[in-house]
Order: C-alpha cells, then structure tokens, then sequence
C-alpha cells in the first residue's frame, strides 16, 4: 500500500512539473532592431518608433500595431517597463507580466 501512494506522488509531482513546463507565456519581441539584448526598455523602443511583435508559447507570431499597443499599455502597464529584446536573443526576453487576478466582489449578507 505505501508503494502504490508513492508511486502515485511520484506520478502526479512528474504531471505538475511536466504541465508547468509547457505553460509559458508570450514574450514581446522587437523586430526592427534585432540586436536588442535588453539595453533598453520596451518603452523607450516604442517612443523611438520600433515594431514589436508577439511570439506565444507555441512559437506562433503575431504583429502588434499602435493601437493594440495603446491597449496594452492601460490593461497591463508593466509590460512597457521590461528590457527589450531582438528576435535574435528572443529566446533570452522575459516572458510578458501577467495580470493580477480579478477582484470578485462580496456578497451582501
């Protein structure tokens, strides 16, 4: 019996580390400067006029246009304060902050 739940333990540490690998998020990449390896903030990129894109975890890439940007910048700000990195470092950028959770407002009792 103790062998069955260590074998099990065991199995479901391997499932929690094995999704936890394949859960990363999506980087914001530039892509008219490639040579980008952190030097400078993506913001001052964008004030420099510099495109990004977006690379996801399964390695699909999506352009990003001013107002998508803009967008971005209200909903989640600290993505602008990151280092900037080229396409080629891409696999060095930080992965893009996420969101808090939302707030779930209390029920009135």
């Amino acid at each position: 019996m103790r062998n069955t739940w260590i074998m099990i333990l065991s199995l479901a540490a391997a499932a929690v580390l094995a999704t936890s690998s394949l859960a990363l998020a999506a980087k914001l990449i530039c892509i008219s400067k490639e040579d980008l390896k952190g030097q400078e903030t993506v913001d001052y990129c964008l004030k420099k006029g510099e495109r990004f894109v977006i690379i996801d975890d399964q390695g699909a890439v999506r352009s990003v246009n001013k107002e998508e940007l803009e967008l971005m910048r209200k909903v989640n700000p600290k993505i602008f304060e990151q280092p900037a990195y080229g396409i080629k470092y891409h696999h060095e950028a930080p992965e893009m902050p996420k969101l808090p959770p939302l707030a779930v407002p209390k029920l009135a009792h």
